[in-house]
């Protein structure tokens, strides 16, 4: 499934990540993002040899597309469980806890959809849910809260907004949620980054790294999939092999 390039904020991290850490996500992203690139190139190129009369060859460039957009897919799958395991490590997040940060949406959903549905499996009574604050998106708009809000509504959950804005309270119970339990009654150890901002402190790199990056990836990645059907739609009656 091709996953659309919106990221959650603009830092991948929600502690002082180890900048071969920082470095590993980078690059697994960059390799997604370099992969789109080429599927681009091979949609337009299809898309401009179909228009001059040449069905095979855009049949070609359309196959080599989609060879890319699986390698993209799947860049973004590692890059994905690799945050997600540095993010959620047991040190780092109590139990009842998933950090979210350096997801890009969908992602983010499929996640969390399966987790609220294994702790309901176990019994587990309510989840916080760290989605951040937005402050290094673009326009500092939250992406991922509205996402959890409606998968929420979608699976019959209440929620709340926690005392930090950047995490909600989700009861898996099916019961009315008033308000969220106070901050000192679930507070993980201190190096987990509650209470705080929604990125680490003393990082080196630029406010706007990530958030950069995932704008670069997502713009062309609309019209690359326009394109595909277009071409697909095309192949599929006009094209004899």
């Amino acid at each position: 499934m091709a996953i659309p390039l919106e990221r959650i904020g603009g830092r991948a991290f929600n502690h002082n990540a180890a900048e071969d850490a920082e470095a590993e996500y980078d690059r697994l992203r960059d390799l997604a993002r370099r992969e789109a690139d080429r599927k681009k190139s091979c949609f337009d190129r299809a898309h401009e040899a179909y228009s001059q009369g040449d069905g095979a060859a855009a049949k070609s460039l359309s196959e080599e597309g989609k060879k890319h957009q699986r390698q993209q897919d799947a860049y973004n799958k590692q890059a994905s469980e690799f945050i997600f395991r540095e993010n959620n490590s047991p040190d780092r997040v109590p139990d009842d806890t998933i950090d979210l940060h350096g997801q890009f949406v969908e992602e983010a959903e499929d996640i969390l959809e399966a987790r609220i549905r294994d702790a309901q499996a176990r019994g587990q009574s309510h989840l916080h849910v760290i989605v951040g604050k937005g402050n290094h998106s673009a326009g500092r708009v939250q992406k991922i809260k509205p996402r959890v809000e409606s998968l929420c509504k979608e699976m019959g959950l209440d929620y709340a907004t926690e005392e930090n804005e950047g995490r909600l309270y989700v009861d898996l119970t099916g019961g009315r949620v008033s308000r969220p339990p106070p901050l000192s009654e679930h507070r993980p150890p201190a190096h987990g980054g509650y209470g705080g901002e929604d990125r680490p402190q003393g990082h080196s790199r630029p406010p706007q790294h990530h958030e950069q990056q995932h704008q670069h990836q997502q713009r062309p990645d609309r019209q690359e999939d326009e394109v595909e059907k277009a071409i697909s739609k095309c192949l599929g009656c006009c094209v004899v092999m």
